[in-house]
């Protein structure tokens, strides 16, 4: 089947949405120690697609959490964010370290935290689900 063929009947479609910075919506799922601002969600006409931004302030870490059968990818917008989790097979905490412009995937159900060790400077990513809601499930601890 070809992708470049369209035909206006055959393909009804909406309207594209823009949402504005000053307009993302702190009325997400949250997890303590970071702050989630949802973009693209179902409150904007999105059907299996959730999108945002997460903030973690200077020397803050949020709570460890995971966010069910949602994949997760990050991409690094700037700051120092450090992504923490356990390594299955020796139990000890494994710590990614991106710098802005890179990315991170957080596959489903794999505890996780986000931290900022940076005295100064807050860590800002955007992050896409493959959900259109932002499913979070916070935990007492990376061992759930």
């Amino acid at each position: 089947m070809s992708h470049d063929a369209f035909h206006p009947d055959l393909h009804p479609h909406l309207p594209l949405r823009h949402v504005a910075a000053g307009d993302l919506d702190a009325g997400t799922a949250q997890t303590p120690g970071m702050r989630r601002l949802a973009a693209v969600s179902a409150a904007v006409g999105s059907e299996g697609l959730w999108m945002g931004q997460t903030h973690v302030g200077p020397q803050m870490q949020s709570g460890d959490h995971h966010h069910g059968e949602a994949e997760t990818a990050i991409y690094v917008v700037s700051g120092h964010p450090e992504f923490v989790f356990l390594d299955e097979q020796t139990g000890e905490e494994v710590r990614l370290r991106p710098e802005p412009g890179d990315y991170v995937f957080v596959p489903p159900w794999t505890p996780h935290r986000e931290e900022n060790n940076h005295p100064d400077v807050e860590a800002v990513v955007v992050i896409a689900r493959n959900t259109q809601e932002a499913i979070v499930v916070n935990l007492p601890s990376l061992r759930g």
